[in-house]
């Protein structure tokens, strides 16, 4: 089938592997580490990729396959690679399309293994990183070199829920011949499609709002069909693999991607808005409020506000624990896209070895608690963290 033959959620649902001569429904589970050959000839020309036909599950593998394709159908992208878990996707679309010599402009406002991965690691390698501000977009130009290879960014970012106009950024990228790669795990292809902004690749952490369960890891780099070559390659030779059981896990969580996103938006953003204007609170932060700084931006380049709302105790680091001991229902975990909400706070655990100074330039205020909004009746939710407030106060 076709890609593109159907409406995204359509397609998320409708494309599958080919159905094997037991005519199965659902995709089986194909757990093997290599695949057989008919004749020498027919192996020959595989290894000589003359033919599509599977090697090893390093490289492909059928579950890997459709899940892949499912994503290029809902990113509107023309190729893709799925590996191991998020981090190794970032990872890869770096190595794979840098090399020593290169410059990496990204903004700050970014998870913090990605961080850890462009101020530790690429160094190493020679690669040169510069930080810009997410907030002043204005400025971003002014900081490519004649050896900038690529920008990165994620809209909206983690934890703090700034968004940037992707289409701006595509233009200037343009411009100067760099490529864009945007990070879309907190929208989901759902809710927000880069590439379709002008963004050149796109990566997720399927982990999140893809499984939606918390149930297994996942990554997946897709976008332009010569970019993605060169990820390919360096991730079959590099190892990266996502495990063909997750694949499958991941490619029937698709299925109902847009249905749930559906119900973390409508909660999260009426969660938003039961907090708004709480006397215990600084502010709360919801890309779909008119308070949120890049409100504008958002309602232009996003269907919805997504499963996230932050907000700042007014009592600070102290408050924050006392928060989170204070709630009964919601889950504490380093997690997030889970049908299950989660509170976390990031300066007591996540960021908890940064300075005061450190966290603040990254965003991270003392009293800020980021939700994960999950599939439970969303009053149930508001009354968990309103009594939480009232207890931690």
């Amino acid at each position: 089938m076709e890609k593109d033959q159907y409406r995204p959620e359509t397609n998320a649902v409708r494309i599958q592997t080919e159905k094997t001569w037991q005519m199965e429904h659902s995709t089986p589970l194909f757990l093997t580490s290599s695949f057989t050959y008919d004749s020498a000839e027919e192996m020959r020309a595989t290894f000589a990729d003359e033919t599509d036909n599977n090697i090893y599950s390093r490289f492909s593998n059928p579950n890997v396959d459709e899940f892949v394709r499912k994503v290029c159908s809902l990113e509107q992208a023309e190729d893709g690679y799925a590996t191991a878990s998020g981090m190794s996707a970032i990872f890869a679309s770096f190595m794979a399309l840098m090399n020593a010599g290169d410059h990496l402009l990204s903004a700050s406002s970014i998870f913090g293994s990605t961080h850890t991965v462009i101020t530790k690691f690429l160094p190493k390698w020679g690669i040169e990183y510069t930080y810009f501000d997410i907030n002043k977009p204005e400025t971003v130009e002014a900081l490519i070199k004649p050896n900038t290879k690529m920008m990165f960014v994620e809209t909206p970012s983690n934890p703090g829920l700034e968004v940037v106009d992707i289409s701006l950024l595509a233009k200037i990228c343009d411009k100067h011949g760099v490529i864009l790669n945007v990070d879309n795990c907190f929208a989901s292809p759902v809710l927000q499609k880069p590439i379709t902004l002008g963004a050149h690749i796109v990566t997720h952490s399927a982990t999140k709002w893809m499984d939606g369960q918390g149930r297994v890891l996942g990554g997946v780099v897709v976008g332009r069909k010569d970019l993605i070559k060169e990820i390919h390659t360096f991730c079959r030779s590099t190892g990266p693999a996502i495990s063909p059981f997750n694949a499958w896990v991941l490619s029937k969580s698709l299925e109902t991607l847009h249905i749930r996103m559906a119900r973390h938006c409508e909660s999260a953003l009426a969660l938003a808005k039961a907090l708004e204007g709480n006397p215990l609170l600084q502010w709360v932060k919801y890309p779909m409020l008119a308070s949120h700084p890049q409100h504008e931006i958002a309602k232009a380049q996003m269907t919805a506000g997504g499963g996230i709302v932050c907000f700042e105790l007014k009592g600070g680091l102290e408050q924050g624990t006392r928060f989170l001991d204070a709630l009964k229902m919601l889950t504490l975990t380093a997690n997030l896209g889970d049908s299950r909400s989660i509170a976390s706070h990031p300066a007591s655990t996540t960021h908890a070895k940064l300075s005061n100074e450190e966290r603040l330039k990254v965003g991270i205020t003392p009293g800020m608690i980021r939700i994960s909004v999950g599939l439970e009746n969303a009053q149930d939710i508001i009354d968990d963290i309103n009594q939480a407030l009232e207890i931690s106060k």
